[in-house]
């Protein structure tokens, strides 16, 4: 079972959400400015530009090769800080924090919150088909989020 952090847009209730899942991101490892650029979290992506690059030209121009490790570094911190990064990115929008959902997966987590929330009979699909009422299986009961499971950073404060 995963962790996942639901965001909240003030004002609108359980129609906006995010579903954030808490662990290692790949694909934020692999290609953390893209990565950042798809999630719309602007500062992050021109910091780690800005130290890519600084640490491309010190270790060509300054003939400090034993600076490469650091640009590993720099993945390495992204793919186990993007959840913590992406929240905070959206806290900065004006998100607020709802709480943590444990589920199999992110359709699960959302339909947990759904449930959770006492919103689930209000929605309607695309397709006209409302929510299953049948639980989830494998999601439990939404809890207060109190940090990352994985990770350095902590989540910002606002509590």
């Amino acid at each position: 079972m995963a962790s996942f952090v639901v965001m909240e847009r003030p004002g609108s209730g359980a129609r906006d959400f995010e579903v954030v899942r808490d662990g290692f991101h790949w694909l934020a490892l692999l290609f953390p400015f893209f990565w950042f650029l798809f999630h719309r979290m602007w500062i992050e992506a021109v910091a780690v530009l800005a130290l890519g690059i600084g640490i491309g030209l010190l270790t060509d121009l300054a003939g400090l090769d034993w600076l490469w490790p650091f640009g590993l570094l720099v993945a390495l911190v992204c793919g186990f800080e993007a959840p913590a990064l992406r929240v905070a990115a959206l806290r900065r929008a004006g998100w607020r924090e709802w709480g943590v959902v444990e589920a199999r997966d992110r359709d699960g987590a959302e339909i947990g919150y759904l449930d959770e929330a006492g919103t689930a009979a209000g929605f309607v699909a695309a397709d006209g088909a409302g929510l299953p009422d049948t639980p989830v299986p494998g999601a439990t009961a939404a809890r207060p989020a109190t940090g990352p499971a994985l990770g350095f950073l902590s989540y910002p404060g606002g509590r």
